[in-house]
């Protein structure tokens, strides 16, 4: 019985980081929205580069990157 759920835990955190980085792109596509919106040339560009982060950088950036061992 617990070996069958080694599979599924393993399944499970999987999807987990793969949801994680879908739901940081689609906070990426509204921001770059919101980038167009912008009058001014020099915060539309400043404000587009910011939104084309990529998420290995902003993990980077931010301290959550995992530390495989």
């Amino acid at each position: 019985m617990n070996k069958a759920i080694i599979p599924l835990l393993a399944l499970a955190l999987l999807q987990t980081a793969c949801s994680t980085q879908q739901l940081y792109a689609s906070g990426r596509n509204a921001q770059r929205a919101e980038c167009v919106k912008l009058a001014d040339a020099t915060a539309r560009e400043r404000c587009l580069k910011d939104a084309d982060m990529s998420y290995d950088t902003y993990q980077k950036e931010t301290g959550t990157a995992r530390n495989p061992q």
